[in-house]
């Protein structure tokens, strides 16, 4: 059966947003430990889904399904905590970015640790996490810059808070909420002194590991279920 090809019910071409896709998955992946769809059906439809355009699209995919029949009425979600939780961030950094009369850089499809500290004296140093992976939904950036700059890029869709401040220097850091209660949040903490510290989207990245963590929902749902 080709899901895709289904009609879409009447005032749903509004466009899809990711909490909406990872709510979608959710729903599957419960179907599947439930023994509703098979493996092979799970698979296509969250494929389906994540590359669903509009909500009528995502919605075909769970219609035959019970928890698409007693979905209750939409709630905004909470936004991310100003603060990590406590105990949630060791004490050392799982990565020292050290720019001295220098530049240094972090960027690619690379693992993000729970701390990241980043020094730019007289110097410069970029943190791109538009294409990291994100194996804790909570990441600190401590970051100090004397007479250097600290820049920040984060996906669009994670959240993102900032902590610290400036000594005739500039601390700015975008404030951002995912809408998705599960997804990454970077707190960006630590002094700029005559100097800059910048954390901001890089628009048109997104968390580049949603089926890992999908996939990871499922693996957890199904030794959940099987345990039983």
């Amino acid at each position: 059966m080709d899901l895709q090809k289904q009609t879409a019910p009447a005032g749903s071409e509004l466009r899809a947003s990711d909490a909406e896709r990872d709510r979608i998955a959710d729903i599957l992946h419960d179907a599947l430990a439930e023994g509703r769809i098979t493996a092979d059906e799970h698979a296509e439809r969250v494929d389906g889904a994540l590359r669903a355009k509009t909500v009528g699209e995502l919605e075909v995919f769970i219609r035959d399904l019970p928890a698409a029949h007693r979905q209750g009425p939409a709630q905004a979600p909470a936004p991310a905590p100003y603060r990590p939780t406590a105990g949630a961030i060791p004490m050392d950094p799982d990565d020292n970015v050290v720019a001295i009369f220098s530049g240094a850089v972090r960027k690619g499809r690379r693992r993000a640790g729970r701390r990241i500290h980043a020094y730019a004296i007289f110097g410069s140093v970029e943190i791109d996490l538009s294409e990291a992976l994100f194996d804790h939904q909570q990441v600190v950036v401590k970051s100090f810059a004397v007479f250097g700059s600290v820049d920040i890029r984060v996906p669009e869709n994670v959240s993102l808070r900032g902590m610290g401040g400036g000594v005739f220097g500039s601390f700015e850091v975008d404030t951002l909420d995912s809408g998705d209660p599960e997804a990454p949040v970077v707190y960006v903490d630590g002094w700029a002194v005559l100097g800059s510290v910048e954390a901001r989207p890089r628009r048109g990245k997104f968390v580049a590991d949603i089926l890992d963590r999908v996939q990871r929902k499922v693996d957890k749902s199904l030794r959940k279920h099987l345990d039983h």
